[in-house]
């Protein structure tokens, strides 16, 4: 789910941070430039785990600021296929089940890797809202969002980015497509106690 990559990054560092430690400088600015940002076909970047190297410090003719080559490792999230993962529920339609990570919020379940027979019914609170039943052995076990709810990761997309926005949807750089398909032990975790 989490794993370490190396980067290499040329880097202006602004004449104000100067009278900081060049390390500490850096740091600050890659987090900046990376944290809580999706990286193409890498991942979303968590923290910036260490400074491998900083060389240069050029002044370039008609710049106020040095430039540095920097080498340094990220953590990056980005689940492996396979992959069992607990998350919440977030948003549930007659398309499937959106969930979240708390961090991390663009993860779906569609309607095809639901659990085998499954319907939505309409929700009695909301009109756009369904909740999802699967029936086993003449039981109804309902998706309600009160417990966390285990998914195996079939796909991690990196959408390219729209010219235009057509959909009110938000674009999400990196989507994971989940599955509850499974002979035991996927969906909510109240299903399985």
């Amino acid at each position: 789910m989490f794993n370490l990559s190396k980067l290499e990054h040329t880097l202006r560092l602004q004449p104000h941070l100067l009278s900081l430690p060049i390390n500490e400088a850096v740091k600050g600015e890659l987090e900046s430039l990376f944290l809580d940002k999706v990286i193409a076909n890498l991942g979303l970047c968590i923290s910036v785990y260490d400074i491998e190297s900083i060389d240069g410090g050029f002044i370039f003719p008609n710049e106020g600021a040095p430039t540095y080559t920097v080498k340094f490792r990220l953590i990056i999230f980005r689940p492996f296929v396979g992959e069992i993962i607990s998350a919440k529920l977030k948003e549930s339609n007659a398309d499937g089940l959106r969930l979240s990570l708390g961090f991390f919020d663009d993860i779906y379940i569609p309607e095809l890797l639901m659990p085998e027979p499954s319907r939505a019914v309409p929700d009695s609170e909301t009109t756009t809202r369904v909740k999802w039943i699967w029936t086993f052995n003449d039981e109804e076990y309902l998706i309600d969002g009160y417990d966390e709810i285990r998914f195996r990761v079939q796909n991690v997309k990196f959408p390219e980015i729209p010219k235009e926005q057509k959909e009110s949807k938000p674009f999400a750089p990196m989507e994971i497509i989940g599955s509850l398909v499974s002979d035991g032990g996927l969906g909510p975790i109240s299903w399985w106690v």
